[in-house]
């Protein structure tokens, strides 16, 4: 578990490496000693103008420093997702950066285990793949059949397709802004 300076720190190095890239189209190479961000983890960078998404991109393998994750998802969040334009330079006073860092996945065999508002959720099957984060559910109200339905859906797989043989996978996030 990170703590609320750990936190705040990471916060600063997403945001450091957005204003980096986004004013200079590079990012200053450094280093962090800190045994937490050394360790190695998945994380999703979301990033929201106003209230408005403006980006969200993760990295789920657990072969990276948390801290180079968070490092290099800020950047991808702020110029990479195909949904939005880059960030401009006008816009990076009124970015609200907000970071889940991710626990391991453990595949489920009984969607009874599955938490709302605590599990995230990543359906597999064949080719095709989609995770959701575990404050999607509780932003959008939905039950645990909705999240499942949702995540299939992210996958680019039939709404059921949780019923029919597709692996179901949870995890949990540190979630902070």
């Amino acid at each position: 578990m990170l703590d609320d300076s750990q936190k705040k720190k990471l916060l600063e190095i997403a945001r450091n490496s957005i204003e980096s890239y986004i004013r200079n189209a590079a990012i200053e190479p450094f280093e962090e000693h800190d045994p937490e961000f050394l360790k190695n983890r998945g994380a999703f960078v979301t990033i929201n103008i106003r209230g408005d998404l403006r980006g969200c991109i993760g990295y789920i393998h657990r072969d990276r420093p948390l801290y180079k994750v968070v490092s290099d998802m800020a950047i991808e969040a702020a110029s990479r997702d195909p949904r939005f334009p880059t960030i401009t330079e006008s816009e990076l006073k009124d970015i609200h950066i907000e970071i889940s860092a991710l626990s391991e996945f453990k595949k489920v065999h009984n969607p009874h285990e599955i938490k709302v508002g605590i599990h995230g959720l990543m359906i597999k099957k064949g080719f095709y793949s989609g995770l959701l984060l575990p404050q999607v559910a509780v932003e959008h109200r939905w039950d645990r059949e909705k999240f499942l339905a949702n995540t299939c859906y992210k996958a680019g797989l039939p709404l059921d397709a949780w019923k029919k043989g597709a692996e179901i996978f949870i995890f949990s996030a540190e979630v902070f802004s």
